[in-house]
C-alpha cells in the first residue's frame, strides 16, 4: 500500500520554489517560509504565478514527484513529471477494456450514485430538526429516486451510453436538492445549480476548487499503479483531459469534496466575503480562504474509514490509490469486477 505522503501546496503569488540539498524550500520576498524534505513529498501543487528553479524541477523528476501548475482559480495549466513508468501489458488491457467499458462504467456509477444518496441521507439525519417541510420532502423524494436509479443501473442492461444517461439523471437530481443541505442564512451562500468554467457563485467556486484537488490526487493514483490517466471508461477520451482520473474521482466526489464543502459552509469557516467576483461574473476564492480549504482538505484526507471491499480501515487520502489498484487488478484478470468504494 502506498504511504500517505503529503502534497505541498504553494498559494502565495510571487513565491519562489527551489531546491536546497534534499529539501524543497519556499521563499517569499527572499524570506524562507517553508522547508520540506523530498522523502515526505509525493507531489507539489502551485497556484498562480510561482517561480520554480530548474534544479527543483530536475530533483522532482528524479524523485518521482510531480509538479502541478494551476492558475489562481484552480484551473489546471500544466504538469511537470519525469519519465512515464508503468506496465505496458496493463495499459494494453486498459485500452482494450475502454472499447467495451459498460461493466466498469456500471461499477463506477454504483459507487457514485450510492455515495450521493448517502450525502443526502446524512443531511436529513444531521439537520432533522432544522429542515422545513418542503426541504424534508424534497430530500426524501430525491433519496427515493436515487435508490430507483441505483437499481436500474445495477440490474438493467444497456451499453455505456445508456449508463451515462442514468448518471446525468442522478447528478441533476442530486444538485437540484443540494441547496437544502446548506444551513446558513446568508443569501449569497446559496446553491442555485451547478456552474463551471467559470463558477458563478461562492458554492460553485468552492466545489470546483475541491474537484480540482481531487482530480490531481486521482491522476497521481492512476499513474502510481501504471495506468494511463488519459484513457477512461465513463468519460470519453478528449485531448488534454485526464479521463481516467475523472472516472476515479466520481465515486469519491460526494464524500471527499461535496461533504467537505458543506462542512466548511455550515460551520461558517467560509463566508461570502471570502470570495470575489471578477469581470465577466467569475467567482474565485481569496487567498486566505484558499489556505483554509487546503488545511481542511489535508485534515479530511487523514480521516480513516472502513474500506468495504478490503474490510480494513484506511485514510481517505489513500482511497484513490486503493481504487486505482483495484481497477488494475481487475484489468489484469485478478478480480472478476471492479469493486466500487461505498461510503457507509
Amino acid at each position: 500500500m502506498k504511504k500517505l505522503l503529503n502534497t505541498l501546496y504553494v498559494t502565495t503569488e510571487g513565491a519562489v520554489l527551489r531546491k536546497d540539498g534534499e529539501n524543497a524550500v519556499v521563499s517569499v520576498d527572499g524570506i524562507e517560509r517553508a522547508r520540506v524534505p523530498f522523502h515526505m513529498l509525493a507531489s507539489i501543487v502551485l497556484f498562480g504565478p510561482i517561480a520554480v528553479s530548474p534544479a527543483m524541477i530536475g530533483a522532482a523528476a528524479a524523485q518521482g514527484m510531480t509538479i502541478v501548475l494551476l492558475d489562481r482559480v484552480g484551473r489546471f495549466q500544466a504538469r511537470i513529471e519525469g519519465p512515464v513508468s508503468g506496465n505496458v501489458l496493463l495499459r494494453r488491457a486498459q485500452y482494450a477494456a475502454s472499447e467495451t467499458p459498460a461493466d466498469i462504467v456500471r461499477a463506477l456509477l454504483l459507487g457514485k450514485i450510492a455515495n450521493q444518496r448517502t450525502v443526502l441521507m446524512r443531511g436529513l439525519r444531521d439537520h432533522s430538526t432544522g429542515l422545513n417541510e418542503e426541504a424534508r420532502q424534497a430530500l426524501e423524494s430525491a433519496v427515493a429516486r436515487l435508490a430507483q436509479i441505483l437499481r436500474r443501473v445495477e440490474l438493467g442492461g444497456g451499453d455505456a451510453e445508456a449508463l451515462r444517461g442514468a448518471e446525468g439523471e442522478a447528478a441533476a437530481l442530486y444538485f437540484t436538492v443540494f441547496d437544502h443541505l446548506i444551513r446558513v442564512e446568508d443569501g449569497n451562500m446559496r446553491f442555485r445549480g451547478r456552474s463551471r468554467r467559470p463558477p458563478l457563485d461562492p458554492v460553485n467556486a468552492l466545489l470546483s476548487f475541491l474537484y480540482t484537488l481531487l482530480t490531481h490526487d486521482c491522476r497521481g493514483a492512476a499513474e502510481a499503479v501504471g495506468l494511463d490517466p488519459a484513457v477512461g471508461f465513463l468519460h470519453r477520451d478528449r485531448p488534454g483531459r485526464p479521463s481516467l482520473a475523472l472516472d476515479l474521482m466520481e465515486e469519491l466526489r460526494p464524500v471527499l469534496a461535496d461533504r467537505l464543502a458543506l462542512s466548511l459552509i455550515n460551520r461558517r469557516q467560509l463566508a461570502a466575503d471570502d470570495f470575489e467576483t471578477r469581470e465577466g461574473g467569475a467567482v474565485i476564492m481569496r487567498d486566505e480562504a484558499r489556505r483554509t480549504v487546503l488545511t481542511a482538505w489535508q485534515e479530511r484526507k487523514r480521516e480513516e474509514l472502513l474500506h468495504p471491499f478490503l474490510g480494513e480501515k484506511a485514510p481517505l487520502g489513500l482511497v484513490p490509490y486503493i481504487q486505482a489498484q483495484m481497477l488494475s487488478r481487475h484489468l489484469r484478470g485478478d478480480l472478476d469486477a471492479y469493486p466500487p468504494w461505498f461510503w457507509k
